[in-house]
């Protein structure tokens, strides 16, 4: 019997990127929280898997030599679950190098620049209520935001999915787009990627893997005491 996959994890993009992977591949996995609003990254335990106090993160009892591996970021995570499984990789060397450019397209573009828009529009208000004081960094990223749409729908023009088949690009990409609305996007406007968006949100594995641990999500966007004190924990780090 295989030993299920260790996912260290929360329900936020770069988590959901694991758990629609694992789901799609049929990986049996076990699923261990991690509180990133009440510091449970920066646990000596967590850190000696991720070291730079992030998740996701996951432990393979059965890595490679059949001894166990922990591995940390995403797109790596992603990239060893591709070569276990011997699917979603890339077909042939020259699909290979396509998932892989889409992949870096994610974890060096879409995600940092979708990440600092939600922060920008939907965190930062809460915490410096001077809009002026915003206006540079709203506008900056949800710029760079929408041109990265942009991309992303002229790249789906001729094709069904990001890089060829069904691949760990579509896994890493689809969650930063979930957020559209309060990344000041509008996919409406962008036929290519709305259909590729809705055919990918239409499989089950994908809805599996976007509604695991969602009960467990706290709404940092809230004016409660516990919402505020969350915050402080994941933007007051050092």
């Amino acid at each position: 019997m295989t030993a299920p996959i260790e996912l260290y994890y929360w329900p936020t993009p770069n988590g959901w990127k694991i758990s629609i992977a694992l789901e799609e591949m049929g990986l049996p996995y076990e699923m261990k929280p991690v509180n990133i609003g009440t510091g449970e990254q920066f646990e000596p335990e967590f850190l000696k898997i991720s070291p730079n106090n992030r998740m996701p993160a996951i432990v393979d009892p059965e890595g490679p030599g059949g001894k166990p591996i922990s591995l940390f970021e995403s797109g790596a995570i992603l990239q060893y679950l591709a070569r276990k499984s011997g699917q979603f990789g890339g077909a042939d060397p020259r699909e290979q190098a396509e998932v892989e450019s889409w992949l870096m397209w994610q974890m060096g573009g879409l995600g940092p620049m979708a990440g600092q828009t939600h922060h920008f529009r939907m965190y930062a208000p809460k915490i410096e209520p001077d809009p002026e004081k915003l206006r540079y960094g709203v506008d900056r990223y949800t710029r760079e935001t929408g041109r990265l749409y942009g991309v992303l729908d002229k790249r789906l023009a001729d094709r069904e999915f990001v890089a060829g088949g069904l691949s760990i690009a579509d896994f890493a990409i689809w969650p930063w787009i979930i957020p559209w609305q309060m990344q000041g996007q509008n996919i409406d406007a962008l036929p290519n990627l709305k259909r590729w968006f809705e055919q990918c949100a239409a499989r089950e594995n994908f809805q599996k893997g976007f509604a695991l641990g969602l009960e467990l999500r706290k709404d940092l966007d809230a004016d409660s005491e516990e919402a505020q004190a969350a915050r402080k924990v994941l933007f007051g780090q050092k």
